[in-house]
């Protein structure tokens, strides 16, 4: 298995920060890219920082991951898509750990107000 280089992976990390924000200021357009910051890659603290402003509006946490280990996840996605019209959401769970719900970010932008 070939692994990706150090500078390859920030830039997919970074990528995906960038679609995440965009999405975001997409979403509530009285915020600016002020109140809606990618982090650095390496910088300490959440990959999305948001202003007073932007909290109030979206209110998360957002830690972003472009792994391809996690393609698993998509699997199960796939799976719950193919069953009929409705938006699809996998449920998974770690041993030992918390359920987590999937969607994508495209329909989870849809959910907010």
């Amino acid at each position: 298995m070939a692994r990706i280089s150090t500078s390859a992976a920030k830039a997919k990390g970074r990528k995906l920060q960038h679609k995440v924000r965009d999405a975001v200021l997409a979403k509530y357009p009285a915020l600016t890219e002020d109140d809606v910051r990618s982090c650095p890659m390496g910088s300490n603290g959440e990959d999305i920082q948001l202003s007073t402003a932007a909290k109030a509006a979206f209110p998360y946490s957002v830690e972003c991951k472009a792994r391809a280990k996690i393609a698993l996840v998509y699997d199960a996605l796939a799976q719950a898509a193919s069953q009929n019209d409705l938006t699809p959401v996998a449920v998974i769970k770690a041993d030992r750990k918390e359920p987590l719900v999937v969607l994508s970010l495209e329909d989870f932008m849809a959910l907010l107000k």
